[in-house]
């Protein structure tokens, strides 16, 4: 496959990309990918968490399965996952300045299934941007209000959920070595992908598009 585009997208940025029907898109990285997507011609058609998950009657997705938007039309089709470690998220939202301060103060929850408090407590610990910030900066140009960028598909971000109660934690599986996610454009697309901060201790990440 021809490389039409490669970029590398800084630890705690974001960048947006034009997809067309058929092209193939990578998301390459160690470090959590918040990602999101719009229908190109009609970007009201948005990825939408819930409609993915019940269309494929599941809540993890890898390779075979699709992102599908609020009106459940497939945007997105994973062809391949070399993400081996874990699984990735489709409960959780994004990271965001307002959420690091409402953890630091006890106003809102983060816990991990290791059982070690990686979240910044002190004020000059706490990212001053993340990725809600970053997507509602790449997707300026096209003019998407931030409150309509919709909850993401978080690439190599591994949640445990307790069967029982729904307890949500967070863990620190991520990938050995770099992994990838390949997906074809079911139509022309406009994605937004943020290297997610990781309360600092995320890392750049690399997003290519090769041709049809």
């Amino acid at each position: 496959m021809a490389v039409l585009e490669s970029v590398v997208v800084p630890r705690n940025s974001g960048r947006a990309f034009i997809v067309k029907k058929g092209q193939r898109l990578r998301i390459a990285g160690r470090t959590v990918v918040d990602f999101v997507v719009f229908n190109l011609h009609d970007l009201r058609e948005r990825f939408d968490q819930a409609r993915t998950k019940t269309n494929q009657a599941k809540i993890f997705i890898s390779a075979g399965d699709q992102l599908f938007s609020k009106l459940n039309n497939a945007l997105l089709t994973i062809v391949e996952d070399t993400f081996k470690e874990g699984k990735h998220d489709l409960q959780k939202g994004m990271c965001s300045k307002k959420r690091f301060e409402l953890v630091a103060k006890g106003m809102a929850k983060r816990v991990f299934a290791e059982g070690v408090d990686m979240n910044p407590q002190r004020p000059e610990e706490i990212p001053d941007h993340g990725c809600w910030e970053n997507l509602t900066e790449a997707l300026k140009p096209w003019n998407i209000p931030a409150e309509d960028i919709p909850s993401p598909f978080n690439i190599f971000q591994t949640m445990k959920i307790d069967p029982d109660t729904g307890a949500l934690f967070d863990t620190m599986i991520r990938p050995k070595g770099e992994a990838r996610v390949d997906f074809r454009a079911e139509m022309d697309c406009l994605v937004a992908a943020s290297a997610c901060p990781q309360s600092g201790r995320g890392e750049a990440i690399r997003v290519e598009i090769f041709d049809a």
